[in-house]
């Protein structure tokens, strides 16, 4: 259960009781919203799978490595072009759409037996639609957990992911060992069958978000034409900007250092399977800090510590040290992602209502970008100066841009952005 948080006496709305579930006690939980993360290990088990199968016909660690990431880099361009469907499509057919979507594309994978490069089209061509799906999923998580229930709602958002994670790393290599990849793209394609069905039951038909007079959801004119837009006035705020890369830039170092853990455990000598153990200790943390930074810290004190946190989230990777202390200290970076939970509230407020959706999809768009781009920028370096110096160098650009946005994430919240015509000029820069 999930405190709602105050609410001055007011009681939830018809929609909001749908999308949350009214519980006893001034308490709601997230209901439908739970759902929204555990597909996710769905998504792990079809990336483990594909890049398991391209590898058993093509033989190239190259063509597999390029099959389990090829869903990242292809949110660039929906995040650019697709943005404003978020605000300007209704939450339930757009998300229960994008599962169906991913559920026909494993299907294909497993069925069809299409050549590689159309493989990897497909599964890049589904990637463009999801900086939508994230962006209309948290615009209605803010809309319907207002105030300090939505940090806590992200929480418990977050702690579904982590699990979604594990649950899919572990089964998603089980899976291929036992069935075989082509019947784990089946299995993935149910879960994600499944899931589309939970969205269309579950979750009440919540209209798209209100106009915010031209440059949000609503407006008329080219989704395109307001996508660019409305990114454009979101990147030239300077306070948007700043939460935007607290959020991007950090994460995308970790995932980085990250991507070298098994080559780490080789090089450091550790026994078989701690590359796999030492991944795992992440989003273990992960879910230990979101639990604790939302259920145990009040709004001002999770506020008050993103500066620390980010820096914490960089430091424990600078050591070079036995295996059981490496683990401890994975799951202390895996805990100090906390700090988004001090960045969450601010970011709503911070942009008008009627281009959340598209906001919360610049995020998720800049977010999987950059964790695609990380391991490709840390594992240069590893070729260059080691694995060790390399997950240092991490960990000291995490220092760095956490000592770099300290004042701006510093600074009050200014009126919120996207809220005039997309043809004007953006407000100046605090």
């Amino acid at each position: 259960m999930l405190p709602f948080g105050e609410r001055g006496g007011v009681e939830p709305s018809r929609g909001e009781a749908a999308a949350c579930g009214a519980g006893d006690r001034g308490e709601v939980r997230a209901g439908p919203l739970d759902h929204f993360g555990w597909p996710g290990r769905s998504c792990t088990l079809r990336m483990v799978a594909l890049s398991a199968l391209v590898y058993a016909r093509t033989g190239s660690p190259l063509l597999a490595a390029v099959a389990f990431g090829i869903g990242f880099l292809p949110q660039v361009l929906g995040g650019a072009l697709l943005g404003s469907l978020a605000d300007r499509l209704r939450p339930r057919p757009l998300v229960a759409g994008v599962y169906a979507l991913e559920a026909g594309a494993a299907a294909a994978l497993a069925l069809l037996d299409p050549p590689i490069a159309v493989c990897l089209l497909l599964v890049a061509v589904v990637a463009c639609v999801t900086p939508v799906m994230s962006g209309a999923v948290y615009r209605l998580a803010a809309e319907v957990l207002p105030g300090d229930g939505y940090v806590l709602g992200r929480s418990l958002m977050m702690v579904a992911a982590s699990v979604a994670q594990l649950l899919g790393l572990a089964f998603g290599g089980v899976a291929v060992v036992a069935l075989g990849a082509r019947q784990a793209l089946l299995v993935a394609c149910a879960v994600y069958a499944v899931a589309a069905l939970l969205v269309r039951v579950l979750l009440e038909d919540l209209p798209p978000a209100p106009p915010s007079g031209g440059a949000g959801g609503g407006a008329a004119g080219s989704f395109v034409g307001a996508s660019w837009a409305v990114n454009r006035r979101l990147l030239a705020d300077r306070t948007v900007r700043v939460v935007l890369l607290a959020q991007w830039l950090p994460v995308s170092f970790v995932a980085g250092a990250e991507s070298l853990l098994f080559p780490y455990a080789q090089v450091r000598g550790f026994a078989e399977g701690a590359g796999a153990f030492l991944l795992a200790c992440l989003p273990v943390g992960m879910m230990a800090g979101n639990l604790v930074g939302g259920r145990l810290l009040g709004p001002g004190t999770r506020e008050r510590l993103v500066v620390p946190l980010m820096v914490l989230f960089g430091l424990p990777l600078a050591a070079a040290v036995p295996l059981p202390v490496a683990a401890v200290l994975l799951g202390v970076t895996g805990a100090s992602l906390a700090y988004e939970l001090g960045l969450q509230r601010r970011f709503v407020d911070v942009v008008a209502a009627g281009a959340r959706g598209q906001a919360f999809g610049l995020l998720s768009t800049g977010t999987m970008t950059l964790q695609g781009v990380g391991p490709v920028v840390f594992g240069g370096v590893a070729e260059v100066a080691g694995v060790g110096a390399a997950i240092a160098s991490a960990g000291a650009a995490t220092l760095v841009v956490a000592l770099s946005l300290r004042r701006g994430l510093s600074r009050p919240s200014a009126a919120p952005v996207a809220d005039a015509d997309a043809g004007s000029a953006p407000r100046p820069a605090a």
